[in-house]
């Protein structure tokens, strides 16, 4: 949260004097030209300052005693302890902090600006045509080099005309498996007379391909189907469709052979997506397609996830254009299916109890509801005949009651009398309800052990924290597992014997591609200088707090114990603090070895009358003086307890709180202690260590000029909740020049909604007019407030969630927004920007090119941390990158893919690759370097906090919130219908709290 002091709750707000408006960045008054031809959003002439590498060599003597390095414990959490009194800045670049500067605050909170600020003109594109993404700069040359194996297949590109044409089903089908079986029956029946012997490839809606023409342009075809999923009473019938076919375009293959050489800057997505369909025409045949992936119980036996579900393994498949020209994108996958049981058998298995004997309950039938609704089931009571239906419901009555009209004289027969007489079926188990099938106003009645689930069909709800340990023991594979699979599916998929692929003249090669990478080295990290280890060169991405001494140790005084575990005795919650505070004092802490009062006991369904007792009890034993920490023993399986303490913590009472759970208390493990003594560290406002080069003013265009490094994420909510608001969290460096600590802010917003909407906004307040505030705002506030300078570069790590679809949407938006948010602040206020997308949820994998060689490899087989590709595999001419950040505990690594889509600040791939690697090394939770960029892992972190504080009973307010404990004047009503997120405390805002 941004880390403000204020005398009272008012918002403050920036002075922006027009007298200043030239003073700021002089230099950048000179529009420049971008590498592409294309104008920045704001036209200015960044920073061109020359990058260094990394130094890596070990610090000597003279400079590892350097003075000051170490800092100084302070209590004051919002204060920066600054190694040294001298900042690191460049001459030629002057960094103005006076009182005059606009980014202080008036007293009155007034905006003094001539300005409209919402409608100012900021030269920023609006549309994406007129914007190109960052070009590559070149390729990396620091670290050690290597090849590695990357689970790419090479695609050789057709020679053929690729044509479009439209389909138009009527009467008009939405299931795509029903759309696929009509184009099947029609390409059998006319394959050898109408369509010229062409095989098309179908998307399943509205779009078929061809390798070469029709011989027609527009053609009505008549299809017949049976159809199998028909109602109860009846023979089988047969459905007649109506499909027209007609010409729509020519895919350019030439458009496509110059983007891939990079002599094209756009994609031909049409090309590109007329290929991945013709590649998985026959594998959507064979295996139950789900996104872009293949299931099947024939790839690998199914596991036992428990509650009627089972994992299956299937393969990833996408084409993808890379430097190396087409490549096939192929990685192993597992997914949760409803297990294809008979009904009785799976309610059993749902509700963990004997369904013969007893009576449902009414929460029983509501879990049985919720759990088959929308799930398709087949009977099993006619032999042969299997016809589908899909269950909307669950009778309330048992079978026995049930009863329906047989004629138009409402003459009533009973369902067990209905099956018996008309199948000769006899309903054994009339105690339990029956299954409604069909639309409420034509619900047919099925009992459920006349039904068996269909198999194939994906569970799309959240799984039980057995499940997914379960499902995790299946996924987890070791590199050499992995990679082994990944050949296997390739070759049992013979895609050079595909008959769509041959059509299409696609030739896919069997071997993963060899790529260059190179492997970045390791940070030299600073700690205190009392310690005996002054300075620390992790090893394979790992080091350890023996000997060393937190840069930052914060002071804790008053502390407080509350013990909400049955199982854990006073004595042994009083021995588990006492070793805690132990381990806090010698990793740096000042810690009370004593609570303000005795360890409390409580009951966790009592949460919030324990929580208010010992914030009281603390109060007055303190005489008004605020707890400092509040650590909570927490039952292993604790349901809402965690989360609900943390909302009460956080934005009720002011708190900041550690959990621990009763498995590690009663274990009392050293390492689990010293990574409990880091979070409490960051959490009271200190910081654990920080980069040598950063301190030592040597990290490129970081070190020379005041940089602000941002991190942004968005959290959705579950599938099947419908309403719930998405929350989008934004984290913020507010230490300059070390780049460790940092503040957040989070918002409620639309359902679903990936643009974070909260990063710049206006709105009128009645006496102040027109108001600027948001979170790019905020933050830039806080830094100057923590700093004591203003940002004059902003590198900004944009979350994973964001598709390559909406790169363009996302940088529009969202770097509009930083530019309108930085004008607010000043005219002509514009720091260069660089916009980073980070992704995870993507499917490239690097092997290790000898298993066997284990210098090339860590413990668990992966490749080795700081390993980096930038060439082969990646982006034909945009300045994208994959990186290993971290070593490998259990499975396969899977590396962060950067895209830099945005680069005012003209980093070098080199300077990009090594900052980012570098910082993967300041995460506060850990002595591990982590897998993706530590900004937008805690801005996760932080939006996953967030959902915590949602309260269902919450009114529905007509603006989305921010939960920064700023007023935000009023609103129309309705404009968004967003819950707000209630107020952070103060002291709460100033710390890395979602640590």
């Amino acid at each position: 949260m941004p880390i403000r002091q204020m005398k009272d709750n008012s918002e403050q707000h920036l002075v922006i004097k027009n007298h200043l408006q030239n003073t700021m960045n002089p230099i950048q008054r000179t529009p420049k030209t971008a590498q592409n031809g294309k104008g920045p959003p704001a036209g200015h002439e960044p920073h061109n300052t020359k990058q260094s590498h990394n130094h890596t060599s070990p610090p000597t003597k003279n400079k590892g005693r350097r003075r000051g390095r170490g800092g100084r414990k302070s209590d004051q959490g919002d204060v920066c302890m600054r190694p040294s009194s001298r900042h690191c800045t460049v001459a030629q670049k002057p960094v103005n902090p006076g009182s005059a500067d606009i980014l202080a605050a008036t007293s009155n909170g007034s905006i003094q600006n001539d300005h409209n600020l919402s409608g100012m003109e900021m030269g920023f594109p609006t549309s994406s045509k007129s914007l190109n993404f960052a070009s590559r700069p070149g390729f990396g040359q620091v670290g050690t080099k290597c090849i590695v194996k990357a689970n790419h297949f090479f695609a050789e590109l057709p020679d053929k005309d690729l044509n479009q044409y439209d389909v138009t089903i009527t009467p008009e089908v939405t299931s795509r498996t029903m759309n696929r079986a009509i184009m099947a029956e029609l390409v059998k029946l006319y394959k050898g007379s109408v369509l010229g012997m062409r095989l098309p490839a179908y998307d399943g809606r509205k779009s078929l391909y061809t390798a070469g023409e029709f011989p027609f342009s527009w053609k009505e075809f008549s299809v017949k189907l049976v159809d199998e999923d028909d109602g109860i009473n009846g023979p089988k019938r047969e459905r007649e469709y109506k499909v027209v076919v007609k010409f729509v375009a020519r895919a350019n293959m030439h458009h496509l052979g110059q983007f891939l050489a990079g002599k094209r800057a756009d994609a031909p997505q049409e090309a590109l997506q007329i290929l991945d369909i013709v590649l998985r025409e026959l594998s959507t045949k064979r295996y139950c397609p789900i996104g872009r992936s293949f299931f099947s119980p024939d790839i690998r036996a199914p596991q036992r996830l428990g509650d009627g579900l089972e994992s299956w393994c299937g393969f990833y498949q996408s084409i993808r254009p890379t430097q190396m020209g087409l490549s096939l994108n192929i990685d192993m996958a597992s997914a949760a299916f409803i297990e294809p049981l008979p009904v009785i058998e799976f309610v059993a298995q749902l509700l963990g109890k004997d369904l013969l004997s007893r009576p449902l309950s009414d929460s029983d039938r509501v879990k049985i509801k919720k759990a088959l609704r929308g799930v398709k089931v087949e009977v099993t009571h006619r032999g042969n005949v299997r016809r589908k239906y899909r269950v909307s419901g669950l009778t309330s009555q048992p079978t026995r009651e049930l009863v329906f009209p047989v004629d138009d004289n409402s003459t009533m027969k009973s369902i067990v009398e209905y099956f018996q007489e008309m199948y000769g079926f006899t309903i054994q188990h009339t105690h339990l309800p029956c299954l409604q099938v069909g639309n409420q106003r034509k619900a047919n009645y099925l009992p459920m052990e006349a039904c068996k689930i269909v198999e194939g069909q994906r569970y799309t709800k959240r799984l039980n924290e057995r499940q997914i340990t379960a499902l995790l023991k299946v996924t987890c594979q070791r590199p050499r597992d992995r990679e082994h699979d990944i050949l296997q599916t390739v070759q049992h998929n013979a895609y050079n014997q595909d008959p769509y692929a041959k059509e299409f003249g696609v030739k896919i090669s069997e071997k993963l591609a060899s790529v260059e990478a190179r492997i970045l080295p390791a940070p030299w990290l600073k700690y205190h200088e009392t310690g005996k280890e002054k300075d620390c060169l992790p090893q394979v991405g790992q080091w350890n707090m023996m000997n060393k001494k937190m840069i930052n140790g914060m002071t804790v005084s008053r502390w407080a114990c509350i013990n909400f575990s049955r199982s854990v005795q006073e004595s042994v919650a009083r021995g588990f603090c006492n070793e805690l505070a132990q381990m806090c004092q010698v990793s740096g802490m000042e810690f009370n070895p004593e609570p303000v009062i005795p360890i409390y006991s409580a009951r966790p369904e009592l949460v919030e009358k324990a929580l208010k007792h010992v914030y009281n009890a603390t109060m007055n034993k303190t005489k008004g003086k605020e707890l400092e920490l509040l650590l909570a023993i927490l039952p292993d399986n604790n349901g809402s307890l965690y989360g609900d303490l943390k909302r009460i913590c956080e934005t009720d009472l002011g708190l900041i709180s550690q959990c621990c759970l009763t498995k590690h208390v009663f274990k009392i493990s050293k390492q689990y202690l010293a990574n409990v003594a880091l979070k409490i560290n960051v959490k009271t406002g200190g910081r654990n260590t920080v980069l040598l080069d950063a301190i030592s003013c040597r990290i490129p265009l970081v070190s020379d000029i005041p940089t602000i490094i941002f991190g942004a994420d968005v959290t959705h909510p579950e599938n099947g909740e419908d309403s719930s608001p998405s929350i989008a969290a934004v984290v913020a460096s507010q230490d300059w020049p070390e780049v460790t600590k940092y503040a957040g802010l989070v918002c409620a917003q639309a359902h679903r909604q990936e643009l974070i909407q909260d990063l710049y906004k206006t709105w009128q307040d009645p006496v102040r007019g027109t108001v600027s505030g948001g979170m790019i705002r905020d933050l830039l506030v806080s830094f100057r407030k923590a700093t004591g300078q203003k940002p004059l570069r902003i590198i900004f790590y944009s979350r994973d969630g964001v598709s390559e679809g909406q790169f363009y949407q996302v940088l529009l938006y969202e770097l509009d927004a930083i530019r309108k948010a930085c004008a607010s602040l000043e005219p002509n206020y514009q720091p260069p920007v660089t916009f980073i997308v980070v992704q995870k949820r993507h499917h490239t994998r690097l092997f290790a090119n000898s298993h066997r060689d284990r210098s090339s490899t860590d413990k668990s087989g992966n490749i080795l941390p700081g390993t980096v590709v930038d060439s082969k595999i990646c982006h034909p001419t945009e300045f994208d990158f994959y990186l290993c950040s971290h070593a490998g505990i259990q499975g396969t690594s899977r590396p962060a893919h950067y895209h830099v889509l945005w680069d005012e600040n003209n980093f070098t791939a080199d300077g990009i690759q090594s900052l980012t690697n570098n910082l993967c090394y300041t995460y506060a939770r850990c002595t591990r370097s982590v897998s993706v960029v530590p900004p937008a892992y805690y801005a996760h972190l932080a939006a996953f906090r967030a959902r915590f504080y949602m309260e269902p009973e919450m009114q529905e307010n007509g603006s989305n919130s921010c939960s920064n404990g700023q007023a935000k004047g009023t609103r129309a009503v309705g404009e968004s219908g967003v819950r707000p997120l209630p107020a952070l405390k103060e002291n709460v805002k100033r710390v890395m709290f979602y640590c």
